[in-house]
């Protein structure tokens, strides 16, 4: 099977003055992203909006077939690319809000959308609601992505549940705040490795209202190695996720097959 090209968008710095503005910069992305052959680009955690949203999270949500999703769909149809992107979504409860992100195929058909389930801090708490659904999945050219946002991937359950469900590319939008830039460092990759697969992990950066968003965004892969690594400024990454390097990593060395489940009982 041919590698996946894979594109990550680093940024916006700072607050986007809009909505458009940041359906304006998804396009103008998507276009430099297939025009070096990607056909997949991942953009960091809440890109529609921003992230420092404050109490205006409820009036900038949107439900996952609203109208930003139609300009998105449009945006990845027009360039052939699939798209994962991060927005606040409106849930069907009142008052309901989601941290999400979406992924659409490089025809612009809707495949999947993931609800974080684990909220950072006092502000995620606040103004969001938790997802429950821990695996989430599609395909993009015989490929199996799996979605989950920023915090999440801290878990090495939440990972470990894709590994074991066959996520050969993980996509993480992210919104990873400084002093923590080990996470990405460090802790990205060691995920990577210890499930065999690779993680696409597309940070927001520079200030925006409280926070200081550490950039770093990388494509980790199943064999240890980082294939591309952003520094702190607005960046566009593009790499190959290759599923003839998992399968090779995994044989190498067998952490899923070797696992003992009954001996994990605990964990839950």
């Amino acid at each position: 099977m041919a590698p996946l090209r894979t594109a990550l968008l680093q940024g916006p710095p700072g607050v986007p003055g809009s909505v458009a503005d940041s359906l304006r910069a998804l396009d103008e992305a998507a276009a430099r992203a297939a025009a070096q052959g990607a056909r997949l680009l991942a953009t960091s955690e809440l890109f529609l909006t921003g992230y420092a949203l404050g109490d205006r999270v409820a009036g900038l949500a949107e439900p996952a077939d609203g109208p930003s999703a139609a300009r998105v769909d449009a945006i990845a149809a027009r360039h052939g690319l699939a798209i994962a992107y991060g927005f606040p979504e409106r849930g069907s409860g009142p008052g309901t809000v989601f941290n999400s992100v979406r992924l659409v195929g490089p025809d612009g058909t809707g495949l999947a959308v993931y609800r974080k389930a684990h909220l950072f801090g006092d502000y995620e708490r606040a103004v969001f609601t938790p997802g429950d659904r821990p695996l989430v999945q599609a395909t993009v050219d015989g490929v199996r992505i799996g979605l989950l946002i920023c915090y999440d991937v801290e878990f090495p359950e939440a990972v470990r549940v894709h590994a074991l469900a066959g996520t050969e590319l993980l996509v993480v939008p992210t919104a990873l705040m400084r002093p923590y830039e080990f996470v990405p460092q460090v802790l990205v990759p060691a995920r990577a490795y210890e499930n065999g697969m690779h993680v696409a992990y597309a940070n927001r950066c520079g200030p925006e209202g409280e926070f200081d968003f550490a950039g770093l965004s990388c494509l980790a892969g199943p064999d240890g190695a980082v294939r591309a690594r952003a520094g702190a400024g607005p960046e566009l990454l593009v790499a190959e996720a290759d599923p003839e390097v998992l399968r090779a990593a995994r044989a190498e060395t067998p952490y899923l097959a070797d696992r003992r489940p009954e001996l994990y009982r605990g964990l839950t």
